[in-house]
């Protein structure tokens, strides 16, 4: 697993592609509130500066204080969940606040916004940072309705040198990909069910990686260890605010964030138990005698090609947190 480390920023544990050591929705269908059926862009460029310094001053305090309230108005989704698990892990541990904080600077913004009809609505800012800055910082943005904040819902870091040219409309906006285009390599809404059975059963829809095929054969390796059982159970998060978000690129395919669920069920032989971290300890409910049982949240932002190039999709990165933990 070279290239997926923990990040402490997020609020800890994450593990992100791209050795990261650092810290959506669909835009199918168009979903409409009091009667709002014009195509307009989702935001204006102000408007998303704004959204991302009010988040940045949100995070920042609350990674400081490992104070998860302090940032859960700002932050949604898979990164709101990721977050917001780190930070009520960090808080038990430290109850006093993060005595190493480093505020997270961003620069260099660059503002992707698609036009679209209605609610929700959602935009991607692209980011340098004063950590990993050799690599570009993916956040989208979403709202729920005129009168709702904008929060942040995914992040993920990419190599700029993967980064796809993005597709433009003549006023210069992306062009968003509705969920179930189908002249892609795999539809945005079947991306996380294409992941979790790549995870459990192998296939050809993914390019060979670290988030795919090293992954899936360290799981492999890794379910039975000395005195213990490992289960592995992945699920696709397709729902709300854990929806896929494509945008098209000049070639036809597309920018893709999804998410997915994965739980480690670790089961001990007789007379043992499984071993607890500081981490999974700070948010376990129940008694751990016989089995462990981690809930982890992952987003994942890939490029999906044009289905008539009969290209894989290929993984740019992905961050994975730790939300939950469980005894028996």
């Amino acid at each position: 697993m070279s290239n997926v480390r923990r990040t402490r920023r997020l609020g800890r544990p994450v593990m992100a592609s791209a050795a990261v050591t650092a810290l959506a929705l669909t835009a199918s269908g168009c979903v409409t509130v009091h009667g709002e059926r014009e195509i307009v862009p989702a935001a204006t460029k102000s408007e998303a500066k704004r959204a991302l310094e009010d988040f940045l001053k949100a995070y920042n305090a609350a990674d400081k204080a490992y104070d998860p309230d302090l940032d859960a108005a700002r932050i949604t989704g898979p990164l709101g969940a990721i977050n917001q698990g780190g930070l009520k892990s960090r808080h038990v541990q430290h109850p006093d606040g993060n005595a190493g904080h480093v505020p997270l600077e961003l620069t260099d913004a660059k503002f992707s916004i698609p036009k679209k009809a209605g609610w929700p609505r959602w935009f991607m800012a692209d980011t340098k940072a004063n950590r990993r800055s050799d690599l570009r910082w993916l956040w989208v943005f979403t709202k729920s309705g005129p009168d709702q904040l904008w929060r942040a819902a995914y992040l993920n870091l990419v190599s700029p040198e993967k980064m796809p040219e993005l597709k433009k409309d003549e006023d210069g906006f992306v062009v968003p990909v509705p969920q179930a285009a189908k002249n892609l390599a795999l539809p945005p809404s079947d991306l996380g069910e294409e992941y979790t059975s790549y995870l459990k059963s192998g296939g050809d829809a993914f390019e060979p990686g670290d988030n795919t095929s090293r992954w899936k054969a360290y799981r492999d390796r890794n379910g039975r260890r000395a005195g213990l059982a490992v289960q592995y159970i992945d699920e696709p998060e397709n729902g709300g605010t854990f929806a896929p978000l494509g945008l098209r690129t000049r070639d036809g395919g597309a920018l893709v964030f999804f998410s997915t669920r994965h739980y480690e069920k670790q089961t001990a032989f007789k007379g043992l138990s499984p071993k607890v971290d500081a981490d999974a300890k700070a948010l376990l409910k129940g008694e751990v005698r016989q089995s462990l049982t981690l809930d982890r949240v992952s987003n994942q932002v890939v490029v999906d090609p044009k289905k008539s190039d009969g290209g894989k999709v290929a993984f740019l990165g992905r961050i994975q947190g730790l939300t939950g933990a469980k005894g028996e």
